[in-house]
């Protein structure tokens, strides 16, 4: 199927899972994923790191604001248009006391995985609003941390939970649909990006500012 179809997420179960999702669905697709800064063994199953012929995949430095702009512009040019920007936040677990913390994870985390986000939503909500029509879809896990200590990854979930928030709430006013899919089925990502997609096939103006929650017990917000 001839979309445009715009990627950008972590490491992460879930993002894999849409990924996967992706390509069953569309000839090709631009993807650009977060660098994991954070460990020295980086995972090949992303589309960035393995061969995938449907992959355009593209460079990211989160923390640059130039950088998300230079972003859109390359995803742009190698789908000719973004139809539907997908963005998948699910950060990496940081298990450590406050006291633990060392000053370079929190650099990152706060760059790579707070910062970014705003940088991004804001060129590609500055797009879509020029073209006035365009999908952003927003993708989180809404699943309640154990017992270990989470302050950074939890952090940084939480603002990009409220940036979902905010932009659902101004959804109306934009010319261009914003949705958003959480989950707390943790274990079942395949399934959850199948609903994801579903959702976005099925849009219409009175699922736009919506969020739709994904688990066993779960209905449409």
């Amino acid at each position: 199927m001839t979309r445009g179809t715009f990627i950008v997420g972590n490491e992460s179960a879930l993002c894999r899972a849409v990924e996967a999702e992706t390509i069953k669905r569309v000839d090709k697709y631009a993807c650009a994923f977060i660098p994991n800064k954070l460990s020295e063994t980086i995972s090949s199953d992303l589309s960035s790191e393995s061969e995938n012929e449907k992959c355009q995949s593209l460079d990211w430095n989160p923390s640059s604001p130039i950088s998300a702009r230079a972003l859109v512009l390359a995803a742009e040019n190698r789908l000719e248009a973004i139809d539907e920007a997908i963005l998948v936040c699910s950060p990496p677990v940081i298990r450590s006391s406050p006291s633990g913390l060392s000053f370079s994870t929190v650099e990152i985390m706060v760059n790579d995985h707070i910062k970014g986000w705003f940088f991004l939503v804001k060129e590609i909500t500055k797009m879509f609003k020029n073209r006035e029509r365009g999908t952003l879809a927003l993708v989180y896990p809404d699943i309640a941390s154990g017992k270990e200590v989470d302050i950074l990854g939890a952090s940084a979930l939480s603002s990009f939970r409220t940036l979902v928030q905010c932009l659902l709430s101004s959804a109306n006013k934009e010319p261009y649909s914003t949705i958003g899919f959480s989950t707390t089925d943790s274990g079942n990502e395949t399934a959850f990006a199948s609903f994801i997609y579903k959702s976005i096939d099925e849009l219409s103006k009175r699922s736009n500012g919506k969020l739709f929650k994904f688990g066993k017990f779960s209905f449409f917000k």
